[in-house]
């Protein structure tokens, strides 16, 4: 994976430009903090890095660290270190965006780390958000895109008792 120290992460972009600050916000995450409304460094993380369903250079090369990060204490990390991987991989494959070469090994390699680290995240959790991120980044990383995104749209409780009720009507 692309070292934080890397000079590369200038040449990288993000939504607003050079992604010279990413290393800096990814840094952080070894920390484990909560997503919860704007804490940092996630805000500044989902806004640069899949901004409004864009993703660019930089979200490529952060992925890993996000991964690598959520490795450090799956049982004990936040829900988006499962959503964001996730998001990333579902965009990626929604506008057919080509990973960079030199990022691509390390991108889809942390991929595959997901559904082992989503079942580890599951245990003894029950929260809602958990259980949806862990189904998605597990889609997600088995290229299963529509179901990821589905499974992310069914977190919300309203969402997924209007679903069950029309497939009842059907």
């Amino acid at each position: 994976m692309l070292s934080l120290m890397s000079e590369q992460w200038s040449k990288l972009q993000h939504a607003y430009g050079s992604a010279a600050d990413a290393p800096a916000l990814l840094a952080r995450l070894s920390s484990l903090p909560s997503s919860e409304g704007d804490a940092e460094p996630w805000f500044s993380l989902w806004s640069a890095l899949a901004h409004q369903g864009d993703v660019y250079s930089a979200s490529f090369a952060a992925v890993p660290h996000v991964i690598a990060a959520l490795a450090i204490a799956p049982a004990e990390a936040d829900a988006s270190f499962l959503q964001f991987p996730a998001w990333v991989e579902i965009c990626r494959a929604k506008g057919a965006v080509e990973v960079p070469e030199e990022l691509s090994e390390a991108y889809f390699g942390s991929l595959a780390r997901l559904p082992s680290l989503a079942a580890l995240a599951l245990a003894g959790r029950r929260e809602r958000g958990v259980v949806a991120c862990a189904l998605s980044a597990t889609a997600a990383a088995q290229g299963q895109h529509a179901i990821a995104e589905a499974v992310l749209e069914m977190a919300q409780p309203e969402t997924a008792e209007q679903f069950l009720q029309w497939r009842l009507d059907q």
